[in-house]
């Protein structure tokens, strides 16, 4: 069984010189770590990470990773910033076979939307009312995966737990 870890990223600033550029406010800094705690504590942890290029998802990584005491180097991936699911979906599918679990901080309504849309239907119940509920900036899903990262499809795996991180 493969782990899937869906994050959006922690609160940014409202602007910037571009969109891409946005920083983490102090709150988001906090959020995020808060976040990584909790993952530690829960056993989550990515041998794998998959992060968007813009700096607001990377700064979530690096908060999130140190909280979380993990030694992963992120791969950055720019097709995240403007991807629908379809396009994560194809990133994810590049994960290492040998990775149990595989991480991805990304941005909304993607990370949301990739959530729904690799659910089977047979999530835990509370964490699938959470997920329905909202999909706030510093959130964190957990997926189990029963196959290959290679064939990761539509409806293929299960909501096992959500988390906002709130520092």
């Amino acid at each position: 069984m493969h782990r899937l870890v869906v994050m959006r990223h922690a609160k940014a600033e409202a602007a910037a010189a571009s969109d891409h550029e946005r920083r983490l406010t102090a709150r988001g800094v906090r959020d995020a770590s808060e976040a990584g705690e909790w993952a530690r504590s829960a056993g989550v942890v990515p041998e794998h990470v998959f992060v968007s290029s813009a700096v607001r998802a990377h700064e979530t990584w690096s908060a999130f990773s140190a909280a979380a005491d993990l030694d992963v180097v992120p791969a950055l991936e720019a097709g995240l910033y403007a991807a629908g699911p379809d396009g994560a979906i194809e990133v994810l599918r590049t994960a290492p076979a040998d990775a149990v679990t595989v991480m991805v901080v990304g941005h909304n309504p993607t990370m949301a939307q990739l959530v729904h849309l690799l659910d089977d239907g047979g999530a835990d119940p509370d964490a699938f009312a959470a997920v329905s509920a909202d999909f706030p900036t510093s959130a964190v899903a957990v997926l189990e995966v029963p196959g290959e990262w290679r064939d990761l499809d539509v409806a293929c795996a299960r909501i096992a737990a959500f988390h906002v991180g709130r520092g």
